[in-house]
């Protein structure tokens, strides 16, 4: 019998949708690969935008960016001043507004916004708002588009770095309007009709700036203004003006219009100077159209997104992965720009001068030292070298190290994590900054108490950590659990960068203070403890009180930050079974929880609560190594059944596609690692745990040059467990893999399984690096 061409693609489109069954009786057969060459169309950035304050599903909003770009631009549905900008719930959009905003409870500062409307002229944020609908929306890394369904008005934004153009296609109109609103806390507007042009300023902030911080625009337009109008404080209209100063002010610029009639808006800003934004927007958009730009974003966004080149069957995942690979790669965010003579340039958030060189910021250390950086370290080491520098820049301009930087200092959040990122840059082998700067700033972070700008800089209760090995409970400084843990991973990181640098005697001291964890260690309920100054523990305690001691978690959570000891937290806590029958019971009991420290239920404990896994609070950061500890007591199988658990089920590239705050690209960080195979559990030290592997086949891209590929047979939903691992035809007999050795590339081959191999990595020698068992 003769098969057509067209026979033949029926049959293998049929060939696709055969029951699960079929292809489990046929488990020898070729994978099939459906991932296609245009990685960006996988992306959503409406991953994670389903969220409010009582409850996260990501708290993010659609980012149109450049990967690290300095302006974002995004949808507003809220009013100005809400740190929750866009909720996917909503129905109305207000504008489309440039933004630096790294989380809803940072929320945001330079910001400004441009909206198109037609017929009666409205300009106030709740007149003007339109219905719009998510049908007629198109959201992407590189591009968003939106139409404005109460006058028939599409919008679109393509980004640069430093600037973006708009295109608004309008209706057959007498009366069509782009509006531009400077924002609150000081602003200006100047329309120059003649150059088609609008300048200003939008200096709104939420802290963290000094006194002359600015951020200047320039809008350029392709049509003439028939008209020109700004409005003033408290939403004074000022008919015919084409200047207005004040706390809120904003610009209107009308015309006559045809039906799909488009009008082109390049807009770029600076927070050095008006003509510095000028240089922007010529360097960065010129004489570009509007596809053009959109264009260039794109094939950057492909750029960065090939670096991980996916083959597999499950678009769903293939989805999720990118999505969230887009988040890793948006913060912190470049604070600098590039001057008339192509030099390297930056407003200084903590002096407020413009100083050489390179500057990041809208970052929190606490969320991201533990996958962000380290995934900067294996695929961006130039990356992280300027980052690194950048931290060089913020020591010699405000005396501290950053902990949370948006744009300057912000006092949120615990911890002396700035530690965990500079030693894991160096010890895996990132050069071109400045390390014995670094190091001083770490050492000061470490020691000195006076002059902090803020407590969330330096270390809050230093003099105590260093004179009892811990912050007591009764010392007035709350989360002193949490703070005294954290501590001593920097300490431990200390210790390591001292090795690294020669400095003996410091190394000896930071890796005594690195066993400090064991101060706070309760025998009598196995889980770490508050400890009075008279060495006393806290009483009353209950291990399920979020907060008080702890952050943003309780005790079963924040017992595991021992991240480079794990062989002594288990001997604490009875060896290798009684270590992962704690493991167990995190998962195993209810979600039980005591939130009288807050005096509600904060969203972090109702996302524990929902997802059905227990006290595994995922959706919250201080846990979400604890799945791969399983690997130091010899049973890493029940970690890779719960690994793929939580990928499956608390990932999706939806709008509620997060268990909880996204945080700057931590949480899909965590993912990323993990669907690759393996994950950093100790930062500083160049070693990744051993996980379960998502896809069939996944390449990266090194910086080097060189290509590791990872594959993963018989990997199928119900196959979550390893059989082996063979790394370059080699056996791997440990449950880690060196930085080192994937830095040289080759083949890392998973055997995946439907039963645990209960055998495999079970010695105490297959254990991944502890401080106590490794010389």
């Amino acid at each position: 019998m003769m098969i057509t061409i067209k026979q033949l693609s029926l049959l293998a489109a049929f060939s696709l949708v055969l029951p699960a069954c079929s292809q489990q009786q046929n488990q020898q057969q070729a994978p099939v690969d459906l991932v296609q060459q245009d990685l960006v169309s996988y992306v959503n950035p409406l991953m994670g935008t389903d969220s409010k304050f009582s409850l996260s599903n990501g708290n993010t909003y659609p980012a149109v960016a450049m990967p690290w770009g300095m302006h974002f631009w995004t949808p507003m549905t809220a009013a100005m001043g809400d740190g929750w900008t866009y909720k996917y719930r909503d129905d109305t959009i207000r504008g489309i507004k440039q933004t630096h905003q790294p989380s809803p409870w940072l929320n945001d500062y330079g910001a400004f916004s441009l909206m198109a409307v037609t017929g009666e002229l409205k300009f106030e944020q709740e007149q003007r708002a339109s219905w719009f609908s998510h049908k007629a929306e198109t959201s992407g890394p590189d591009y968003y588009s939106v139409y404005l369904a109460d006058y028939d008005v599409t919008a679109e934004v393509a980004p640069t770095e430093r600037a973006a153009q708009f295109r608004f296609t309008f209706p057959d109109n007498q009366h069509s309007y782009i509006l531009l609103d400077a924002f609150d806390k000081g602003s200006k507007v100047q329309i120059i009709p003649a150059e088609r042009k609008i300048i200003g300023y939008a200096r709104n902030n939420h802290g963290g700036v000094p006194g002359n911080f600015h951020n200047y625009f320039v809008l350029q337009f392709d049509k003439d203004f028939e008209l020109s109008h700004t409005w003033g404080d408290n939403w004074a209209l000022q008919q015919g003006s084409t200047q207005s100063e004040g706390q809120h002010v904003g610009a209107i610029i009308g015309f006559k219009t045809k039906k799909g009639e488009q009008v082109q808006v390049k807009v770029a800003s600076s927070f050095i100077s008006p003509e510095q934004a000028e240089l922007n927007l010529q360097r960065e958009i010129g004489k570009d159209n509007f596809e053009q730009t959109r264009s260039k974003a794109r094939a950057s966004w492909q750029a960065e997104l090939s670096k991980i080149r996916l083959h597999d069957q499950d678009l769903d995942q293939v989805r999720t992965f990118y999505s969230t690979l887009y988040r890793v790669l948006l913060f912190p965010r470049k604070f600098y720009e590039l001057d008339a003579k192509d030099q390297v340039v930056h407003y200084s958030p903590y002096n407020g001068q413009v100083l050489p060189g390179y500057l990041f910021t809208d970052n929190g250390f606490w969320d991201t030292f533990r996958a962000v950086f380290p995934f900067f370290s294996l695929m961006y080491p130039e990356l992280n070298s300027q980052i690194m520098q950048g931290l060089v820049n913020t020591y010699h301009e405000s005396g501290w190290l950053p902990e949370w930087a948006s744009p300057g200092h912000r006092d949120v959040m615990i911890g002396s994590n700035s530690a965990n990122i500079i030693a894991d840059a160096y010890m895996k082998g990132v050069r071109g900054f400045d390390i014995d700067t670094l190091y001083q700033a770490m050492k000061k972070n470490a020691e000195v108490d006076a002059g902090r700008p803020v407590k969330s800089v330096g270390r809050e209760g230093v003099n105590y950590y260093n004179q009892l090995g811990y912050v007591p409970y009764d010392s007035g400084i709350h989360e002193n659990v949490a703070r005294s843990l954290e501590y001593a991973f920097a300490d431990f990181n200390l210790s390591q960068l001292a090795t690294a640098l020669g400095k003996t005697d410091d190394a000896a001291l930071f890796l005594q203070r690195a066993h400090n964890y064991q101060q706070l260690f309760d025998p009598q309920s196995g889980w770490m403890r508050g400890k009075n100054q008279d060495g006393s523990f806290q009483s009353p305690f209950n291990p399920l009180k979020w907060g008080d001691a702890f952050t943003e978690g309780n005790a079963l959570h924040y017992s595991w930050s021992v991240f480079h000891d794990i062989a002594g937290l288990k001997q604490l806590m009875g060896g290798d079974q009684a270590f992962v029958a704690k493991l167990d019971q995190v998962f195993e009991m209810p979600p039980l929880f005591d939130d009288s420290y807050y005096g509600f239920t904060i969203h972090e404990i109702r996302e524990m609560q929902i997802v059905n896994m227990g006290n595994y609070a995922h959706g919250n950061q201080p846990i979400q190594h604890m799945l791969y500890l399983y690997n130091y007591a010899g049973q890493p199988w029940k970690g890779e059944a719960r690994l793929r658990e939580v990928m499956d089920k608390l990932y999706a590239a939806t709008p509620d596609g997060y268990a909880g705050d996204e945080d700057n690209g931590q949480t899909s960080a965590w993912y990323v690692f993990s669907a690759l195979g393996f994950y950093p559990v100790t930062p500083g030290v160049p070693q990744y745990v051993l996980g379960s592997p998502l896809f069939d086949k996944a390449v990266l891209s090194l910086p080097n040059g060189k290509q590791l590929t990872i594959s993963a047979s018989n990997n199928l939903a119900d196959h979550p467990y390893v059989q082996q691992v063979q790394f370059n035809g080699q056996t791997q007999t440990q449950s880690w893999l060196s930085h080192q050795a994937l830095l040289q590339g080759g083949e890392l081959q998973f055997s995946m399984g439907a039963a645990p191999n209960q055998n495999r990595l079970a010695g105490p020698d297959a254990a991944p690096y502890s401080m106590s068992t490794s010389h």
